[in-house]
């Protein structure tokens, strides 16, 4: 079953920038794209389980702050090493000044 979870206001995320949410034991990063989107990623990077949270929004990758592998947060998938597994990302929609994801 799909839970449609609001998760901060638009203006709680400059663009190019990511917070942390974590809802019903899942940690996940929010990012405002710079094209003006939100988009939703499991939280922890899938090489050293480092939280992304506190890594680097970059166009549209976001660098682990541990060993500075990337993921494209759009689609989940690896960009830099030493990453090499894929992000869970999630479908996030904005109704009115809201940001929610479905998890």
């Amino acid at each position: 079953m799909v839970e449609k979870v609001r998760v901060c206001s638009v203006g709680d995320i400059e663009e190019e920038d990511v917070i942390r949410f974590d809802h019903g034991g899942r940690s996940l990063i929010i990012i405002h794209g710079p094209d003006g989107n939100f988009y939703a990623a499991d939280g922890y990077c899938t090489h050293e389980q480092q939280h992304l949270s506190e890594g680097i929004v970059d166009e549209f990758e976001i660098e682990c702050p541990l060993h500075f592998g990337a993921y494209d947060y759009r689609t989940g998938d690896p960009t830099v090493p030493p990453v090499c597994e894929a992000l869970k990302t999630y479908p996030v929609s904005v109704v009115g000044d809201d940001v929610f994801v479905e998890l």
